[in-house]
């Protein structure tokens, strides 16, 4: 299968996911609105959130990956079941014993990520209550993280790339039913999303569980132990921590200082969600496959085919970022209200939200090729390095949201963030660069400059329309404000497709041979 058809796998999987997303946050904006609960909700969500990304998905995955490839190539199925079976148990035990230390200092956990919650008792207490109800789903993510690993290495990518759907379907229903049964105490809600978030958590990994089955892939249980493997991926993992999670952590700071802003957490958590999307459709997607497969090529010595990898994998997720970038810069309040603005999601909520929309836009080509470039470290066994840089871009965000919030609040935090990723992003491709390990050809830096092009204008065509749309985008039935945003989306994507393909920017021909050739 080509890296492409790869890239279309996750990211349709993840399209799917997040769009079912879309459903369970209009439902949670219906159900809560930005009040004390969602407020709530976006802290006890987050924390296991923010522990599975960097210890699972970004540390975990950044180190095991490279490990359990070395060990399919050098020692066979044998020895990677092996070393697998000393990985998982190691892994399970650490997160059992995270999750206890959590429970019990939770509040103290909580009042270093809400500080701002301590002066008001009630929604503090909300808040410690479902974070423990909602904390245990760290560790089925976790093992989901852990299974998926084993099968992206196998060239599997679909099952792990679905599993989050069901997270968003349990969601929705739980959601759903909070709206009929007309749920009102602030208590009953938290608890009922908090149970909600820890039941996807199951849900999901049993998803992957399957596909293991199917693969024949059988993972012995071992008794938890301190083995050369694990010493190993402990070396490569800690720095993982910082560099796989740097947009993670740097969330988490926003969060904290939010939390001095009463609603704040619930706008960026709106705004956080939209941006996503294209993130975690292009850039999740080719982390996903990236490096599993650059690994693959550096052990065979496969160079020239790293190099074109890379490329490829540059190319193909600027040409869908920088355009949904844009979009997202020059429409978010026509976007934020079709989608969220209902019963208790008022027009200041909606002003807030795409205010923390428009400057999150600024970062997302930034977090997408973080995406990219990662993997160029970590298919090496470098985690140090993303980890130095890493660093140098959390401590700028912490400096930036500090100087900002006073003046911009909210929308200060999300423009740090922004920044943030930019300067991390910035230094992982000077030095993979300076090191001879991406060198992209004149062709290639044509053709990003083409479609940064085409995506300005594109941008100039969708806010010029969107003013002449604004009745039907603002006012009237529901159905009538949703079809127009969709009416303006496609004549973007339509009058962006045909600038960049005529101009020379992207083939979307080949592309879309690409996505549906068949594997010889």
């Amino acid at each position: 299968m080509s890296l492409v058809r790869n890239f279309a796998t996750v990211g349709g999987a993840t399209l799917m996911s997040r769009l079912l997303g879309f459903v369970r946050d209009v439902l949670l904006a219906a159900a809560v609105g930005a009040g004390p609960v969602a407020d709530a909700f976006v802290v006890a969500f987050r924390l296991p959130n923010l522990f599975r990304r960097l210890f699972a998905e970004g540390a975990f995955n950044s180190a095991f990956i490279p490990l359990f490839g070395r060990a399919v190539e050098e020692e066979g199925d044998e020895g990677a079941r092996k070393f697998a079976g000393e990985i998982g148990s190691a892994l399970l035990f650490c997160l059992l014993v995270i999750t206890a230390i959590a429970q019990i200092a939770m509040p103290a956990v909580v009042w270093c990520l809400a500080p701002g919650f301590v002066g008001d008792a009630e929604k503090f207490d909300l808040t410690v209550l479902m974070s423990r109800i909602a904390f245990p789903y760290l560790i089925f993510m976790s093992l989901l993280a852990f299974v998926g690993g084993i099968l992206n290495t196998y060239q599997r990518f679909a099952a792990a790339a679905f599993a989050p759907v069901m997270l968003n379907i349990v969601m929705s229903a739980v959601l759903g039913g909070v709206l009929l049964a007309g749920v009102r105490d602030n208590t009953m809600l938290g608890v009922i999303l908090a149970l909600g978030v820890t039941v996807g958590g199951v849900v999901q990994l049993l998803v992957v569980i399957i596909d293991l089955k199917r693969l024949g892939f059988k993972i012995p249980v071992v008794r938890p132990r301190y083995t050369k493997s694990a010493k190993r991926l402990l070396v490569l993992g800690v720095p993982g921590v910082v560099a796989g999670g740097v947009t993670q952590i740097n969330i988490a700071v926003g969060q904290i200082i939010a939390s001095m802003q009463e609603g704040a957490n619930a706008l960026l958590y709106f705004a956080d969600r939209l941006y996503q999307l294209p993130l975690g459709v292009i850039g999740i997607a080719i982390g996903v496959v990236l490096l599993p497969s650059l690994t693959r090529q550096l052990r065979a010595g496969q160079t020239d085919a790293y190099q074109h990898s890379l490329n490829r994998a540059l190319e193909f997720s600027l040409v869908l970022t920088l355009p949904a970038a844009v979009a997202l810069a020059v429409i978010p309040h026509e976007i934020v209200s079709v989608l969220f603005k209902r019963v208790r999601f008022d027009a200041a909520a909606v002003d807030g939200t795409a205010a923390a929309l428009m400057a999150f836009s600024i970062g997302l080509p930034a977090f997408v090729l973080n995406k990219v470039f990662s993997p160029g470290y970590f298919s090496r066994e470098d985690t140090k390095t993303p980890m130095i840089f890493a660093a140098i871009g959390m401590a700028m965000n912490v400096v930036l949201s500090l100087a900002l919030f006073p003046f911009l609040q909210h929308v200060g935090i999300a423009l740090a963030t922004s920044i943030a990723g930019w300067v991390n992003t910035g230094l992982l491709i000077a030095v993979l660069w300076r090191r001879g390990h991406f060198a992209p050809g004149v062709g290639v830096l044509r053709r990003l400059i083409l479609i940064l092009l085409s995506s300005l204008a594109m941008g100039v065509g969708v806010y010029f329309a969107a003013i002449s749309m604004q009745p039907l985008l603002t006012d009237g039935l529901l159905l009538v404000r949703a079809s127009a945003l969709l009416g303006l989306i496609l004549a973007g994507g339509i009058m962006y497709g045909l600038c960049v393909h005529f101009s020379g920017g992207a083939d979307l021909v080949r592309i879309t041979k690409s996505l549906t050739r068949r594997n010889s």
